[in-house]
C-alpha cells in the first residue's frame, strides 16, 4: 500500500532535506552518487524540470547549494578517487536499469 504524502509536508521535508545537505559540506557529490544514486545536482535539476521553464539549472542549483555551484565546489569538493567515481558509475547504470524496468 502507498501512502500519498501531503504536499505541505512534502515541501517541509524537501526544505530540511536542502538544509541538511547544505549543513553537510562533508557528504561529497560523488559519494551520495555512489550510496545512493541521486546528488544535490540531480535534486537541483529536478528542481528545475519541475520548475517548467522557470529556473534554468544554474538557478536550480544555487538553489539546492545556497551559492553558486562554483562556489560550493571550490570551498567543498574535493577531487574523487578512481573507486568513487566507479561507485558512481555504476549506480549510474542500475538508476538507469531500474527506471527501464530492468532492475
Amino acid at each position: 500500500m502507498t501512502v500519498e504524502i501531503d504536499d505541505r509536508l512534502a515541501a517541509a521535508a524537501f526544505r530540511r532535506l536542502v538544509e541538511h545537505l547544505r549543513m553537510r559540506t562533508d557528504a561529497q557529490n560523488v559519494d551520495l552518487m555512489g550510496l545512493a544514486g541521486f546528488c544535490r545536482n540531480c535534486l537541483a535539476d529536478w528542481v528545475s524540470e519541475a520548475s517548467e521553464g522557470a529556473l534554468d539549472k544554474d538557478q536550480a542549483r544555487e538553489a539546492i547549494y545556497g551559492m553558486p555551484q562554483s562556489e560550493w565546489k571550490a570551498k567543498h569538493q574535493a577531487p574523487a578517487s578512481p573507486e568513487q567515481l566507479a561507485r558512481m558509475e555504476t549506480s549510474v547504470a542500475l538508476n538507469k536499469k531500474l527506471r527501464d524496468g530492468r532492475g
